[in-house]
């Protein structure tokens, strides 16, 4: 039980997506002998449930679609109504289509495999700390409210805003002027 605790705080830790994966998660799996719908990140569900997985990720027995929906609606202030156990049984198997959680034969429990921990955690960095702040931070931006001292990490995003700014222009895309 310690061991698998330790692994999924290890592999939460260090994000890493295998080549082909943002390719490959929104097109159709098989599972057994049917399909499953792909995956869409960029569904506000979706990451929900992605995030949901891997917070239940430490159990030491797994965990039950139930439990899956309970997360869900501790994390995101979901009632029943707006997201239940079908909908999340749904969600679980579209998972298990892309490999990212196992459910043993026989079981009605889920476990998330050390890799596909990894591969969870760092498609949800690289959506809501990545990906989102620099697309949102492509507008054009008036300097008067440009802080006079950022941390290393502003710095990063300021050079990635200005640079995907810069080829945005190039590729003839115009962002709009930022609000505020």
């Amino acid at each position: 039980m310690c061991q698998r605790f330790c692994t999924a705080l290890d592999c939460v830790d260090i994000g890493f997506l295998p080549g082909g994966t943002l390719d490959q998660l929104p097109l159709p799996a098989p599972l057994g002998a049917s399909r499953v719908g792909g995956i869409d990140v960029n569904q506000p569900r979706i990451r929900a449930a992605l995030a949901a997985v891997l917070a239940l990720a430490p159990a030491p027995d797994g965990f039950t679609v139930a439990e899956m929906a309970a997360k869900v609606h501790a994390m995101t202030g979901q009632d029943h109504a707006t997201y239940n156990t079908r909908q999340a049984a749904y969600d679980l198997r579209k998972l298990r289509g892309k490999q990212l959680i196992s459910k043993p034969r026989g079981t009605r429990r889920y476990y998330l495999p050390g890799p596909a921990a990894r591969t969870i955690s760092a498609l949800l960095t690289l959506r809501d700390h990545v990906i989102a702040p620099i697309l949102a931070g492509v507008k054009i931006r008036r300097h008067d409210h440009v802080p006079a001292r950022l941390t290393p990490i502003d710095q990063d995003y300021e050079h990635l805003r200005t640079d995907m700014a810069i080829l945005f222009r190039r590729l003839g895309i115009q962002p709009g002027p930022a609000t505020a």
